[in-house]
């Protein structure tokens, strides 16, 4: 928005801001978007989440939807508080000290209730990791 003032007021920057500024320029969401999209993903990685669970009784396969479905309602979850503080200082608050385990732990797990279902054929450490999960996400 401010580039387009600056284009129809005259004082257009002809090719002085450097390549970050302008990626930077170009990106930068409103709050109203922003928390627009942070709605979206939250109520997305919910939906997955619920989804999962009910496609947990479902014979033979049910394990693995489950594990699919939870896995990318957390990371929709995730995902959507990118959208309120941005990505780069989501990156620093999660990997901050006071944080830090419980990011290393989500992560794993994430990684471990997929492995646990696809390679290790184990159903219930796919449910541990998914209570880790949920536990580290908390």
């Amino acid at each position: 928005m401010d580039k387009l003032r600056r284009v129809l007021s005259g004082q257009e920057e002809n090719e002085e801001l450097g390549l970050t500024a302008q990626v930077l320029d170009a990106t930068t969401l409103s709050y109203s978007t922003r928390v627009k999209w942070f709605v979206i993903c939250f109520a997305g990685g919910i939906l997955c989440s619920i989804l999962g669970s009910a496609l947990l009784f479902i014979p033979h396969t049910g394990i693995k939807l489950f594990a699919i479905f939870y896995t990318l309602g957390n990371i929709a979850a995730l995902a959507s508080t990118c959208f309120l503080m941005g990505p780069l200082k989501q990156l620093k608050r999660m990997f901050e000290p006071t944080r830090l385990i419980a990011t290393i732990v989500m992560l794993l797990c994430l990684i471990l209730t997929l492995c646990a279902v696809f390679w290790w054929h184990k159903k219930g450490l796919a449910i541990i990791f998914c209570i880790l999960q949920f536990l580290a996400m908390t």
